[in-house]
């Protein structure tokens, strides 16, 4: 959920590759890989900031604190990891930076590559399967997604593609069937970007140096975003076999992003109170809702504020006007079905690897609760109709499941999952 040029879907979110032949035939993958339903990822959920949250020092230097994430973020213990398994989730999504890994030596990232270990540990002894997800920091003033994966010429690239070999390789040694890596989080490139093609056929030739059958998720250009997955060419790719593929779903971005601090555009830093389905509320109330908050910024000029008002109306006019609901999300994973379907894919084997909304809680005012719930279950509903596999954005934070401080799971994201309360 690093934020691709997603931030340009003010003006399209409501419309309706070749790879290199880098990739030689490998051994056949085993029968426990292939693709009809012997996958153990149906329902998960990103643990993201277990392994985020660096520390990095400021420019000039590219290295990192010790150690380098930072100690208040939350992480799941063991018996939180046993309750989400109780709960009916199999796999967990593990976002990991690759920054504090690349600027260590040698000592310092043996003790990162076991840390990894032991994470991967307790998932499985949860009985949980896991998926480590190669997560560049785009805050981060060196370590990032244009230093490392913005071309296979990128300054960085020949170090992050290393890392993705040496996580491979480490991986192959846990239980068969459990564990897949994921060598990119929302490649920055275009859809049909031919820059993006020659890169995850490199990253893809190195695992499969370290690894000839631990399965690798896959996904298009332009964030991993549906529009990507269907420019996707996935023939060349078969020579890395066994993999999956992958897309994120957060679609109607004014909807799940309202008052994301994050998200670059003056009109998500005010917007709340914008209902789902759309029919659940009106225009006028949810202006009101924006006007409300705006009189409140003491930090925005007022020349500013005005401007951000008038594209805010303009864009949820457009909201209202379309009146998403249901019909929205399934007309959009009906493209993925149908790229699927075109392939010859198995739905089984396509992930929605991200999807969620933020919450209003004590530090957001974002998406009504109740709407928020209601979205997250049309959003998982369609994707389950659609056959395929699902894991929320996010266990922790203003888009989770789970309290930070006190581990409570959220009832309503819990039953909007289809999920059951475990104590």
């Amino acid at each position: 959920m690093t934020g691709w040029s997603r931030r340009r879907l003010l003006t399209t979110a409501l419309s309706t590759a070749l790879v290199p032949a880098a990739l030689a035939p490998l051994a056949a993958p085993s029968q426990a890989a292939t693709a009809t339903g012997a996958w153990p990822f149906r329902r998960g959920v990103n643990a993201w900031p277990w392994f985020a949250l660096t520390r990095e020092f400021p420019a000039p230097r590219t290295d990192y604190d010790w150690p380098p994430f930072q100690s208040q973020r939350p992480v799941p213990t063991p018996d939180d990891l046993r309750r989400l398994r109780a709960t009916g989730i199999d796999f967990i999504r593990l976002p990991v930076d690759p920054g504090p890994f690349l600027a260590a030596d040698a000592a310092t990232r043996a003790k990162l590559l076991d840390m990894l270990d032991a994470a991967v540990t307790a998932t499985i002894d949860a009985d949980l399967g896991i998926i480590v997800n190669v997560q560049a920091n785009g805050a981060t003033h060196y370590w990032n997604p244009d230093r490392m994966v913005s071309s296979t010429a990128a300054p960085e690239f020949a170090a992050y593609r290393g890392l993705v070999g040496e996580l491979a390789g480490r991986l192959d040694r846990f239980r068969p069937g459990m564990v897949a890596l994921e060598p990119v989080n929302e490649p920055p490139q275009s859809c049909e970007s031919n820059v993006w093609s020659q890169v995850q056929a490199s990253l893809l030739t190195a695992a499969r140096a370290s690894s000839r059958t631990l399965p690798l998720v896959v996904t298009g250009g332009c964030g991993s975003m549906v529009s990507g997955l269907a420019a996707l060419d996935p023939g060349p790719l078969a020579g890395a076999e066994p993999i999956l593929f992958t897309f994120h779903f957060y679609e109607p971005y004014l909807f799940s992003h309202q008052g994301a601090p994050w998200m670059r555009e003056p009109v998500y830093r005010a917007l709340n109170n914008v209902p789902w389905p759309a029919s659940a509320g009106s225009l006028e109330q949810t202006l009101a809702s924006v006007r409300a908050r705006m009189a409140g910024d003491t930090e925005t000029s007022e020349a500013d504020k005005q401007a951000a008002y008038a594209e805010t109306e303009r864009v949820l006019k457009v909201y209202f006007d379309a009146k998403p609901d249901r019909w929205f999300i399934d007309k959009y994973l009906s493209q993925a079905r149908a790229w699927a379907d075109a392939h010859g894919i198995a739905p089984e084997r396509v992930i929605m690897g991200e999807f969620g909304a933020l919450r209003t809680d004590a530090r957001y005012v974002a998406a009504p609760n109740p709407d928020r719930a209601r979205y997250i279950s049309d959003v998982r509903q369609s994707a389950e109709a659609a056959g395929f596999p699902w894991a929320f954005w996010d266990l922790f934070d203003g888009m989770g499941m789970m309290d930070d401080t006190t581990r409570v799971l959220d009832p309503a994201m819990v039953e909007a999952l289809g999920l059951r309360m475990a104590q």
